[in-house]
């Protein structure tokens, strides 16, 4: 396994720029962009490696790795005082815990955004 094989590689259309944008989330700032798709992911690929070698060069280690990575199922928010007593009374309102009420406005939202998102894919 290559050392690239570590990190995720992600290649969405953006709407904004009209064009594909591929990342590397966690390894290198910025991206790479084009019209084809394939053609992104192989200079996002290029990018990665390219990265990884400067990392050697420099003597820095490597990032944490981004596949196959664990997750807790934890993960705290910051909300500020009073988005916090909105949703407590929001919670206490449908007989919730606050966990659970913020977990469902959570999924709930991430369908959302992803049917929209999946939508604006050519």
């Amino acid at each position: 396994m290559k050392a690239s094989d570590q990190y995720l590689k992600i290649v969405e259309w953006s709407e904004e720029d009209q064009c594909y944008i591929g990342t590397c989330p966690g390894l290198m700032l910025g991206g790479v962009h084009g019209d084809d798709d394939t053609k992104v992911y192989k200079e996002l690929s290029q990018a990665v490696e390219e990265w990884i070698e400067i990392y050697k060069k420099d003597g820095e280690p490597l990032p944490m790795a981004t596949v196959k990575k664990e997750y807790s199922g934890k993960f705290v928010v910051r909300v500020g005082k009073n988005l916090h007593k909105i949703l407590a009374i929001k919670a206490l309102r449908y007989g919730e815990s606050l966990n659970s009420y913020c977990t469902h406005l959570l999924r709930e939202k991430s369908v959302c955004y992803e049917k929209k998102n999946r939508s604006n894919t050519p």
